[in-house]
C-alpha cells in the first residue's frame, strides 16, 4: 500500500496530501471509479453537491470493507443555497446522499461575489461545524480579498481553500495569502486538462526520472505543499496517479516547472463567477 503524506489543518484535522477526484464523472460511473481508487490506495475522495455524484462516491466507501474513519471524504456546497436556511438544508442533502454520519471536511464552492453575501453562508458553515458533525470547513475559489472578509467579519479561518493551480496558473500570491493565514491549499486541475503535458521540460525531468509529464506535475505539486487530487476513470491512470512517491523533483525542477506560469485559467475567473445552476 502506497504511503501517502498528510497535512494538518489549522484545527488539528489530519487530510491525506493525494486524493481521488470525482469532477466530470458521470453519477453511472461514479461508485466504479471510486471503488477502484480506494482498492489502488487512495484514502482521500474529493466531490461536491454540484457534480451530482455524491452517491455513487458513499456507495463506493460502503461496498470498500475500509473502515469509514480512514476515508476522508470532501464534499462542497452548491451554488444554489447559500442563503443559511438553504445551506442547512443543503448539508443535509449532501449527508443523506453520501450515506455518512460524519464529514470531514465541507467546502463553499465559490464565493458568488454578486449573489448574496458568502460571508452570511460562512455563517451557516461556522453552524454546521458546531453541530460536530463536519471535521473542517473550507472555502473553493476564494480570493485574497474574500478571505480578508471572512477574517474580518467571522470567528472561523477556513481550513482549506481549494483554487485551480497548475504550472499555467501557479497562484503563488494567492498561495502565500492563505499559507501566512494558516490555510492550506488545494489544487484542482492539476495538469490544466492536460494542456500542459507536451511542454518539453516536462518530458525532459520525466525521461531523467522515469515518470510520465502528468506524474511530473503531480509531483510538483506535493513538493510545493499543496493537496491535490486528480481525477480518472482509467484503473491504469488511477494506479499512475498514486505512483508519485518513489522520487523527487530537485529545487531546479520545480523552479522550471513554476516558471511556465502564464496566469492562464481553465476554469471561471472567481471575481466574475456567479452562475447558479
Amino acid at each position: 500500500m502506497t504511503h501517502v503524506p498528510t497535512i494538518t489543518l489549522n484545527n488539528g484535522v489530519e487530510i491525506p496530501q493525494l486524493g481521488f477526484g470525482v469532477f466530470q464523472v458521470v453519477p453511472a460511473e461514479t461508485r466504479a471509479a471510486t471503488l477502484e481508487a480506494l482498492e489502488v490506495g487512495y484514502r482521500h475522495i474529493d466531490t461536491a453537491e454540484m457534480y451530482g455524484n455524491e452517491a455513487g462516491v458513499g456507495e463506493a466507501v460502503r461496498d470498500s470493507g475500509i473502515p469509514r474513519d480512514e476515508i476522508f471524504i470532501t464534499s462542497k456546497l452548491n451554488n444554489g443555497f447559500h442563503a443559511r436556511a438553504d445551506a442547512l438544508a443543503a448539508f443535509e442533502g449532501t449527508m443523506s446522499a453520501l450515506g455518512v454520519d460524519e464529514l470531514d471536511l465541507f467546502l463553499i464552492h465559490w464565493p458568488l461575489p454578486a449573489v448574496g453575501d458568502f460571508v452570511e453562508t460562512w455563517k451557516a458553515m461556522e453552524e454546521i461545524l458546531a453541530t460536530g458533525r463536519v471535521r473542517a470547513i473550507g472555502v473553493s475559489n476564494f480570493q485574497a480579498h474574500h478571505l480578508q472578509r471572512l477574517f474580518d467579519e467571522t470567528g472561523t479561518v477556513p481550513a482549506v481553500n481549494q483554487i485551480e493551480v497548475h504550472p499555467y496558473l501557479t497562484q503563488d500570491a494567492l498561495r502565500a495569502f492563505n499559507h501566512e493565514h494558516g490555510i492550506a491549499t488545494e489544487g484542482w486541475s492539476p495538469i490544466a486538462q492536460g494542456t500542459v503535458l507536451h511542454e518539453g521540460i516536462l518530458g525532459e525531468i520525466g525521461e531523467r526520472v522515469g515518470k510520465t509529464p502528468a506524474q511530473v506535475v503531480l509531483r510538483w505539486h506535493l513538493q510545493r505543499g499543496d493537496i491535490v487530487f486528480p481525477k480518472s476513470v482509467t484503473r491504469s491512470r488511477i494506479e499512475e496517479n498514486l505512483d508519485l512517491f518513489d522520487f523527487e523533483l530537485t529545487g531546479e525542477d520545480v523552479a522550471a516547472i513554476t516558471a511556465l506560469n502564464k496566469d492562464e485559467r481553465t476554469g471561471p475567473n472567481p471575481d466574475e463567477f456567479n452562475y447558479i445552476p
